[in-house]
């Protein structure tokens, strides 16, 4: 400054206009001096680091500088020295450090902020961030961060120690938590969660309370993004996982099996006791001909041993059509490509009603995922509705209008005749 005031001197300009001239003159170098140093950082160093990182193919590197980090930490550069240059103006010295700390400070916060986003997207490249997302964690990070830097340039404005000002936030700790009430629900939740192993991004969840059917896409901090199967985005609280009851399909997923449990319902007026022609008929299908053979001798040994008048088919064992039924769709089960041999396979009778006598498959298919599975189960079904009449079995349903009809007009020519 006093080189400045001493040219201008030398060179004939009035005193009385030097200390504002001069002054002026060093603002304009300053701001010239920072513009050059931050295009420099901008135009040779930035182009510098990229072209290091990019050679060198780092991916970690490369999320950072897609992230822009050195980008945003080149505008340190003009604020320091704009910092530096504050005592040569003595009298508004404190307030050109106070500007240059609190713009260093903010530029500081937004490249701590844009180092956690690349982390993040780091992190998400391993297969360990669907078991143990920290987006959450993250987010209480980013949060802890800004209040701690706001505080800083309160303290760096006020001129105070920013132990004060913390200990006056003591007072608003009742607000805080009011403010802060689901991001701290969320952060608990969150702790549960991943600690637990409930859910990961990616498992199949259903939450009726919250319309939710789908896949979980993303876990923060506050919520739990879901894409239900219609492709609608359904976003459920963190806290409402823990504190309300939720199904994850994980398991089924990871076991490699899907349940099948349906049932045929069986016309009870069609079942009855097997006759020879039904039993000879039975003895040609490859599922049942051993079984057949067996059966019969063992119901024979069984009347025989007691003595039991076989002439009645009332008396005694006997096999009925719906027992054989019964053991021919487990055998189609126990040879079908698609059902899982090492789960449970059970084709059992559940209590009659008035839709006839259900006969329930329970069984798990081998492929878990939703087409191949529902395009199996109606193989399977298809298949026993179609086989039944072949046993003397009627499936019920409820007479249609074309059932009374037909009916009607069968019963008007009995009545002609």
């Amino acid at each position: 400054m006093e080189f400045i005031q001493e040219q201008l001197t030398r060179y004939g300009v009035n005193p009385q206009h030097v200390g504002s001239l001069s002054t002026v003159i060093m603002i304009l170098f300053i701001a010239a001096i920072s513009i050059v140093a931050n295009l420099i950082a901008k135009k040779v160093v930035l182009r510098i680091i990229a072209h290091i990182i990019t050679s060198n193919k780092v991916t970690w590197a490369n999320v950072i500088l897609e992230n822009k980090v050195f980008h945003k930490l080149s505008h340190i550069v003009p604020a320091t020295i704009v910092y530096f240059a504050g005592s040569i103006f003595s009298i508004y010295q404190t307030l050109i450090e106070k500007a240059a700390l609190t713009y260093i400070i903010v530029v500081s916060l937004v490249v701590i902020n844009s180092l956690l986003n690349a982390f993040d997207v780091i992190y998400r490249t391993f297969p360990v961030s669907k078991v143990r997302p920290i987006k959450g964690y993250i987010q209480v990070v980013k949060i802890i961060l800004f209040i701690v830097g706001g505080i800083t340039i309160i303290s760096n404005l006020i001129g105070q120690n920013p132990f004060i000002i913390l200990s006056g936030l003591g007072a608003l700790s009742a607000v805080l938590m009011l403010v802060f009430k689901d991001s701290i629900l969320g952060l608990v939740a969150g702790i549960q969660l991943s600690s637990n192993d409930m859910v990961r991004v990616g498992d199949w969840i259903e939450m009726p309370k919250y319309n939710a059917d789908g896949d979980v896409v993303d876990i923060s901090l506050n919520t739990v993004k879901v894409m239900n199967f219609d492709k609608t985005i359904t976003m459920i609280p963190s806290y409402a996982l823990i504190s309300d009851s939720f199904k994850n399909w994980r398991g089924m997923q990871t076991s490699g099996g899907r349940r099948i449990k349906r049932s045929i319902f069986i016309d009870t007026g069609s079942i009855r006791f097997c006759s020879e022609d039904m039993i000879e008929k039975y003895n040609k299908i490859h599922y049942l001909s051993d079984y057949i053979a067996a059966k019969i001798s063992e119901i024979k040994q069984y009347n025989k041993e007691r003595n039991i008048d076989t002439s009645s088919k009332v008396n005694g064992r006997q096999l009925t059509n719906i027992g054989v039924f019964r053991f021919y769709i487990q055998q189609y089960l126990r040879q079908h490509p698609k059902i899982h041999q090492n789960m449970t396979l059970i084709v059992r009778q559940l209590t009659p009603g008035d839709s006839g006598l259900p006969l329930e498959i329970y069984a798990f298919t081998n492929d878990t995922n939703w087409v191949v599975y529902e395009s199996v189960q109606s193989d399977i079904f298809d298949h026993i509705f179609a086989v039944a009449p072949e046993f003397g079995l009627r499936a019920f349903q409820n007479p249609t209008g074309y059932d009374i009809a037909h009916s009607i007009e069968r019963n008007a020519i009995d009545y002609i005749r």
